[in-house]
């Protein structure tokens, strides 16, 4: 593991997970060059929906998301209208017995773990939320869930790292060596760690990573203040969202603070198009309209793609990598980027410098993969 002693970090990638890792490693004060080939806050974090939300599948994933959270509750105080922060909530929609009955054991794991949380039978789900279709059975509402606008986080993270004396860097890497960079333009960069913060784009230069891109498509209708309140999800979308093949679509409805509706989610594997595909978001919004009927009338302003980079067993590969001296990894959060950039910063960064953080290392560091590593090499 790298020691105390050291100085100086590249970070690949000025996406929400990039933007916060230098945020976190220049405020421990080491000096950060940031290398980035697009614009700030691209890719995968301008294309997600911008949820914080806390997930429970596992106890790493309840773990990171849980403190991830607090973070951005503590961060966003400062400045929720920069960040477009809004705390709606989530209300996981139970649509028959079987799904309320995963959401009182969703209730049960959340409570035990302090998260807040309520059980609400129909009249109680209706009264929230009564553009939702009649006949369902429940939810579970988590009043502590929020969203932000990812890209303004990105690059209120990055400004602050600057602040501490980080520096963004314009340029492509082709190539990651023994504690630096070779970049496209010929120049290299050279550091004491490297960090790489890349998402879906890791995998062109650590082609053995257990790591794979999902597509999903998003859209977002015109302003309609009050259609919704919290954020909707089905309990199905558990089942998408770890999908490992195939296609897939769930009913995932947002309240941005700007009243329009922002509209989820899809899966597929096997492609790196970022086109829009018609029979895709078709399906996706005959599917939410399902939940939503009213959603069907309703004005779709844009709609768009992006590549969510995730990991073969659901967690994200966070700290150091072995395959070049130096290089540590913070990638593979699939759906939970936005929700778990903060904390994966701050877990990163204490493992730099050898201090204690709030939650254990052990479940996300990339030698769990170890095996790849060795027949990789």
């Amino acid at each position: 593991m790298t020691s105390p002693s050291c100085e100086t970090a590249i970070v690949i990638g000025a996406g929400i997970v990039g933007a916060a890792c230098a945020d976190a490693l220049a405020a421990r004060g080491l000096r950060v060059t940031v290398i980035e080939q697009d614009a700030v806050g691209s890719g995968a974090t301008a294309a997600g929906m911008g949820h914080l939300v806390v997930m429970d599948d596992n106890e790493a994933e309840l773990a990171l998301t849980a403190w991830s959270l607090a973070l951005w509750k503590e961060l966003a105080a400062g400045q929720p209208q920069g960040h477009e922060y809004s705390n709606c909530g989530t209300i996981w929609i139970a649509a028959d017995e079987e799904e309320l009955a995963a959401a009182r054991a969703k209730a049960h794991t959340l409570a035990g773990h302090g998260v807040a949380c309520e059980l609400l039978d129909p009249a109680a789900l209706y009264a929230r939320e009564p553009a939702l279709r009649p006949g369902l059975a429940g939810g579970l509402l988590v009043a502590g869930d929020g969203l932000v606008y990812p890209p303004k986080s990105a690059r209120i993270l990055l400004d602050r790292a600057c602040t501490h004396g980080a520096r963004l860097v314009a340029g492509s890497v082709v190539r990651i060596e023994d504690n630096g960079v070779l970049l496209a333009d010929g120049n290299r960069h050279q550091a004491d760690i490297v960090v790489l913060a890349a998402g879906s784009r890791a995998t062109d230069l650590l082609p053995e990573l257990p790591v794979q891109a999902k597509k999903g498509h998003v859209a977002i209708t015109d302003r309609y203040p009050g259609f919704i309140r919290h954020q909707l999800v089905e309990l199905g979308y558990i089942k998408s969202a770890h999908a490992a093949s195939g296609e897939s679509v769930a009913f995932n409805l947002q309240p941005r603070p700007t009243g329009q509706i922002l509209i989820g989610s899809s899966r597929q594997f096997d492609t790196i198009d970022l086109a829009v595909e018609p029979r895709m978001m078709r399906r996706m919004l005959r599917h939410a309209a399902s939940f939503t009927p009213g959603l069907a009338q309703l004005n779709l302003l844009r709609c768009w793609t992006g590549l969510r980079a995730a990991s073969s067993d659901g967690l994200p590969l966070i700290g150091p990598y072995a395959t070049r001296r130096g290089l540590w990894l913070a990638t593979g959060h699939e759906g939970l980027g936005i929700t778990t950039s903060l904390a994966t910063a701050q877990l990163l960064a204490d493992q730099v410098v050898n201090a204690r953080s709030a939650i254990a290392c052990q479940p996300y560091l990339p030698s769990r993969f170890d095996s790849l590593v060795r027949a990789h090499a």
